[in-house]
């Protein structure tokens, strides 16, 4: 799958992974293709050895596309195809998002995992609803958290974390502008009820981010605020959004989310995180080095070592999906818990109720 830096919908990481599975071992399948994210999503298991069954879509432009860059699919007639082979594992999809929670509930109750894009529901009514589905099914709601899981520099700085690199982590603050691309979006896109909101969506990587790196269970909302700045023509969009937490550990968050990459920017999003602690500091340049190398995912570290700097690019492998893949076999949650998958959502759903009650007030 070829990457294209410049247009965030089509974003599509792969590299060198260790398999940790045999061909045929681990089955999957693709559904609901209507974001660009289900490529990365389908390369990040692929690569950890996972082997791809079927791909379906009711659009056959869509099947198309996937069907070129995985040529070995075999397109399924229908979804309930998927659902009633009893040798898939897992189903990976990237559907319209209010439409994510449904169609999840029925691939858990069709006894198969479920791995989906962020963000993994629009509403704290959906959230509900799935809880109660991954209890009575027994099955995994896995979450497709890409600017963590799928970011060579944003993994390499968990594993500097854990290790103790900065001590405890006292702020995180994050950075993610997006580019709109608005020719190229579906309808769906600039549709509130469909999307939920810019916390909801963007912000939902940044809050799963926040709770990683400053290791909290739960966070509290002190500020959210919601604006469509610059498209009155698409007034149900939100182009900039902001939230601040504090964790129940005691650690501060900030980020501001938008939709305002300019043109002449390498790649689809400048995206910056910047983490203190007790004992040094962290900044993540994920996608490029502005006026310096693109792509790149670069890492700054000073403590009392001193400074260093870390090109992350193609280091890691990506290991969530190997490990999420492992987690599906075997029924653990080394990956990601359920329980963070499902807070991270939570979080950034009620900051974004904060953010819409402040705009009606």
């Amino acid at each position: 799958m070829v990457v294209n830096i410049k247009d965030g919908a089509n974003y599509a990481p792969t590299g060198e992974a260790e398999k940790v599975v045999a061909p045929g071992e681990f089955l999957f399948a693709a559904a609901f293709l209507d974001h660009g994210h289900i490529y990365g999503q389908t390369n990040g298991l692929v690569d950890a050895g996972a082997t791809l069954k079927y791909v379906y879509d009711p659009d056959p432009y869509k099947v198309a596309r996937f069907v070129e860059a995985y040529p070995s699919v075999t397109v399924a007639h229908s979804f309930q195809q998927i659902l009633d082979d009893p040798a898939l594992k897992l189903v990976n999809a990237a559907a319209v998002p209010n439409e994510r929670a449904g169609i999840g509930v029925q691939v858990m109750e069709s006894g198969k995992d479920y791995f989906t894009d962020k963000s993994p529901f629009t509403s704290l009514e959906q959230l509900a609803i799935v809880k109660e589905a991954v209890v009575s099914s027994g099955q995994k709601y896995a979450v497709y958290y890409a600017e963590r899981v799928h970011n060579d520099a944003a993994w390499r700085a968990g594993e500097l974390i854990a290790g103790g690199a900065i001590g405890r982590v006292l702020q995180v603050l994050n950075l993610a502008p997006h580019r709109l691309a608005k020719n190229t979006r579906p309808d769906w896109f600039f549709n509130k009820q469909c999307y939920g909101g810019i916390l909801t969506d963007i912000g939902s990587h940044q809050v799963e981010q926040f709770l990683t790196y400053a290791d909290c269970s739960t966070a509290t909302v002190n500020f959210a605020r919601v604006e469509n700045f610059g498209h009155p023509d698409k007034p149900d969009l939100e182009d900039f959004g902001e939230m601040s937490l504090t964790g129940d550990n005691g650690a501060s968050f900030y980020t501001r989310v938008d939709w305002y990459t300019p043109d002449g920017l390498r790649t689809w999003g400048d995206g910056r995180t910047f983490i203190v602690g007790t004992e040094g500091t962290i900044e993540l340049r994920k996608y490029l080095d502005v006026t310096g190398q693109a792509p790149s995912s670069t890492l700054i570290l000073v403590n009392g070592a001193g400074e260093s700097t870390e090109e992350c690019l193609n280091k890691t492998g990506f290991p969530f999906f190997g490990q999420l893949i492992v987690d599906c076999i075997q029924r653990t949650e080394n990956a990601m818990s359920q329980d963070h998958a499902f807070k991270a959502a939570e979080i950034s759903m009620l900051a974004q109720n904060t953010a819409d009650g402040r705009r009606c007030g």
